[in-house]
């Protein structure tokens, strides 16, 4: 199964909030095409989940599947960053257009 499982924890309707989602939407996109399910959970409104969790700052991204367990903080605008905290491979189209085999 290459699903991937990926839980957005953020704190109410803030720019950085609303950045992470697109940025994590953007990354979903490219990188894992139809693979994914993503859900955004709101800690205002759920706090119980982020206390589960042991959420400390938001926004914060948990990839639950596959496994391992990855967490990255922040806006998740570095995609390249994102990628490597979740254990994905970067799509090297941008670096690697010379292409080394």
């Amino acid at each position: 199964m290459n699903n991937y499982l990926l839980k957005l924890y953020i704190t109410g309707k803030t720019p950085k909030s609303e950045r992470a989602i697109a940025n994590l939407q953007n990354i979903c996109t490219h990188e894992l095409q139809s693979q994914y399910e993503m859900v955004v959970i709101d800690i205002l409104e759920r706090p119980q989940l982020a206390e589960d969790e042991k959420i400390l700052a938001t926004p914060t991204l948990i990839k639950v599947l596959p496994l391992p367990i990855r967490r990255v903080i922040g806006d998740l605008s570095d995609t390249d960053k994102v990628l490597v905290g979740l254990d994905l491979q970067p799509c090297m189209r941008k670096k690697d257009e010379g292409g080394d085999a």
